[in-house]
């Protein structure tokens, strides 16, 4: 189902790539991001044009008592109210965030769109809450003028938006905006791109368990996307045979401990991973005839950060190195003492682009 406005459901559930917050008249902001290993939270002095991100902190995405109680202390206590007001930013397992390029040609015919989704997408469109944007700068796709190709078609399961809304509920959150983590993520790093002036496409990697999603990435927008279905629990199987492990739980708790040590394993794990990505380059690269010299790979936790480096070096290009002081700065968002060292790693790039309202150029 393709809306044709931004009131996309009776819930309210908006999709943007660089979308204007809109928010009650308080005196605190607060961020939520709920990935795959960790809920992550933010709380601001203020919900305007400009504020100071005065904390943040995280726990694992499967404690339930703790979240409760991060939600708690970061807002100095029990609240009147029995819900935090947040911005929430999700990555449900069935969404859709792909690129594609429509031919304008068809755009007329009144089976068109659905015909994309059902064959290209593999999603049936009566089940879905989906949006059009356009992937160079991420506003609503205008279906009447149709002057640009690419776009973005993002989306989830119209039974899982409000599953999503009541586990929320449930938790004592009340989403005053609900967005796809990816999507915003996607139009802070074209952002991000422009101000730093760094031409090169940048390879951009999600890693759930299950699967991967890849975009290419430029100042421009974004350029290209696959999903992989290759998670890092696919890594497991790899990390038992390689370590004589004696069954596949064993494997699991090591891969993801911090003990790990990648050194001599990496190029294993990720031959899989490497050859799809290799693929996505390659055509890329023949296609439009730029070269991808950057990756990032935003969520993953600390202790799993060498797939990053060892992709990079298995790929031949460069990790992107990001300053998120200087880039929310940019934005007239401040970052408090003691929060600045916390941000350093990209896992928290979801959560600050739920912050930045505009781009810059």
């Amino acid at each position: 189902m393709l809306p044709r406005n931004r009131r996309t459901s009776e819930l309210g559930f908006i999709l943007r790539f660089r979308a204007t917050h809109v928010f009650k008249k308080k005196s605190k902001g607060y961020f939520i991001e709920i990935n795959a290993f960790s809920v992550m939270v933010a709380r601001t002095s203020g919900a305007g044009a400009s504020f100071t991100v005065e904390e943040i902190a995280e726990c694992p995405a499967d404690d339930t008592q703790a979240i409760a109680e991060m939600f708690e202390q970061i807002q100095g206590g029990k609240s009147a109210d029995r819900f935090l007001h947040a911005v929430v930013g999700v990555y449900p397992p069935k969404s859709v965030v792909r690129y594609y390029a429509l031919d304008l040609k068809r755009l007329k015919e009144p089976e068109y769109l659905n015909e994309v989704m059902v064959q290209q997408l593999r999603i049936e469109p009566a089940k879905f809450m989906v949006m059009l944007l356009n992937a160079r700068d991420g506003s609503d796709y205008d279906l009447v003028k149709a002057t640009q190709k690419g776009v973005l078609f993002c989306g989830l399961p119209t039974e899982d938006l409000a599953k999503q809304q009541e586990q929320l509920i449930a938790t004592g959150v009340y989403p005053e905006r609900l967005e796809l983590g990816s999507v915003a993520t996607l139009g802070a790093l074209t952002d991000y791109l422009n101000q730093a002036k760094l031409k090169a496409p940048t390879l951009v990697l999600e890693m759930g368990l299950d699967a991967t999603l890849s975009f290419i990435v430029t100042t421009e927008g974004v350029d290209a996307s696959r999903p992989i279905p290759l998670g890092l629990d696919s890594m497991v199987a790899g990390v038992q045979k390689e370590l004589g492990l004696k069954d596949e739980e064993t494997a699991r708790k090591l891969f993801y401990s911090s003990e790990f040590d990648s050194k001599e394993t990496a190029p294993i794990l990720l031959k899989r991973l490497m050859k799809e990505l290799q693929s996505l380059i390659g055509f890329y690269e023949v296609q439009t005839g730029q070269t991808v010299g950057r990756v990032l790979i935003t969520q993953l936790p600390s202790n799993l950060r060498w797939i990053e480096s060892a992709l990079a070096m298995g790929l031949g290009i460069e990790v992107l190195k990001w300053d998120l002081v200087e880039w929310l700065e940019r934005h007239e968002i401040t970052i408090g003492e003691g929060v600045a060292q916390a941000i350093l790693e990209p896992r928290w790039l979801s959560l600050l682009s739920l912050m930045v309202r505009r781009p810059l150029h």
